[in-house]
């Protein structure tokens, strides 16, 4: 059976490694000339580490970024909240990684043409759209340039095209730029001193002011440094969508860092951080909507195509690595390929839709806010302001909305061959 893949992402990429290895006739098609190490950071939830890992490619994570120990949630006067360990600190049977984006792409890229052959990932081939005949699906590419046109037969398309996503809008014709509330994120990488222990992600604020940062380059951790991905989230109002997102828009210092002048928490100098920036970067917090359905035919979404969410829990790109392996089993019992991407469908569009929907209304960040609420000036002792079952239910009931509890993830475990 061949199968296309419209997108070189995260998502598309791990998504093909998956088929290939499942017997599939795998063929990538990616929109840019050339792939290359672009944008920050990003963390990789043990549950779509697994897939990696299957894939043979935890070494190499391994080898460049940071495998996370502990995740902890902070007030604005960098008071801890809740801290939990990740990976394998918390017992799981993978870790948990903080890594460059554009490393991690290069890391995807690299074992995709290994194990498909490099000629089977093609590039500056743009999806412009699709038709289907019969059993076939026709899939028309172009040059960036508009020029170079390319008709592709397959036997099923899938469109991992991200959140302006060309399959998603040939479906879905009205459905309109993304969804914005208001957050606009300035994002950066310094390099700087270790904290805490060289290994935690902290998320320090609540929801109208935030500051998120890890550790992403074992590299600079093997020298005694950190290099630190950063976000600063600053709710703006209700305001129209704002222009089309841009990975690479420069940001500036005054429009934000005078919001966080006085955060020096003794154990991370926020604006210290910030200002050691060689680079920022603005973009808007956007998500869409979910959609009804996913799969039409022998067409379907994957990633962000599928299902853009906000950037709470760390779920993104872990839940796009966990779409390639979901499509790769339910293709491989061998029976009508339409009914195989229906049950995709099924078996991931649910759940996806409520993670959206949970981070709308802010997800486990939602502790942020209920200390905020209650104690804006600090707290001498966490349980009189969020009493511990509280809490324990706020953080429960998010890890188990995105499968990533302990329960979830050992079974997982005991199921593997």
């Amino acid at each position: 059976m061949k199968i296309v893949i419209a997108g070189a992402g995260i998502g598309g990429l791990t998504a093909a490694m998956c088929l290939h290895r499942a017997g599939f006739d795998v063929h990538v098609y990616e929109a840019v000339g050339e792939l290359k190490p672009l944008g920050v950071g990003i963390n990789i939830q043990a549950g779509a580490v697994r897939i990696l890992s299957d894939l043979g490619l935890e070494p190499a994570l391994a080898a460049t970024g940071i495998e996370t120990r502990e995740l902890r949630y902070a007030n604005r006067h960098g008071q801890t909240i809740w801290a939990d360990p990740r990976g394998r600190h918390a017992g799981l049977p993978w870790p948990q990684f903080s890594i460059h984006r554009g490393e991690l792409q290069m890391i995807l890229l690299e074992g995709a043409q290994k194990m498909l052959g490099a000629g089977r990932i093609h590039f500056d081939r743009r999806i412009a759209g699709f038709e289907q005949r019969g059993q076939k699906v026709l899939a028309r590419f172009t040059g960036r340039d508009g020029g170079s046109a390319e008709t592709v037969e397959a036997d099923l398309l899938i469109g991992a095209d991200g959140i302006h996503s060309t399959v998603r809008a040939q479906f879905f014709p009205n459905e309109g730029p993304p969804k914005w509330q208001g957050i606009l994120m300035w994002r950066g990488v310094t390099i700087g001193n270790p904290y805490l222990g060289g290994a935690t992600m902290v998320q320090a604020g609540y929801h109208n002011q935030k500051f998120v940062c890890y550790p992403i380059s074992k590299r600079h951790a093997d020298r005694g440094e950190a290099l630190i991905n950063w976000i600063c989230d600053i709710y703006q109002g209700e305001h129209a969508t704002p222009p089309r997102e841009d990975w690479n828009k420069p940001g500036k210092l005054a429009d934000f860092l005078p919001r966080y002048k006085d955060w020096n928490f003794g154990w991370l100098d926020v604006p210290g951080v910030i200002e050691a920036a060689h680079a920022i970067y603005e973009f808007p917090m956007v998500d869409r909507d979910p959609l009804p359905r996913w799969s039409h035919g022998r067409v379907t979404l994957l990633g962000d195509a599928a299902h853009p969410m906000y950037p709470i829990g760390s779920n993104g790109a872990s839940q796009s690595i966990i779409d390639g392996e979901a499509i790769t089993q339910e293709l491989s019992k061998g029976d009508d390929p339409e009914l195989a991407l229906k049950r995709y469908e099924e078996r991931r569009l649910p759940p996806m839709a409520r993670i959206v929907e949970s981070n709308r209304r802010k997800g486990i960040d939602i502790m942020l806010d209920i200390v905020e609420e209650r104690a804006p000036k600090g707290f001498d002792r966490l349980d009189s302001v969020l009493p511990p079952d509280e809490l324990e239910r706020i953080v429960g009931d998010y890890k188990k909305l995105v499968a990533q509890d302990r329960e979830t993830l050992l079974k997982l475990a005991a199921a593997r061959p």
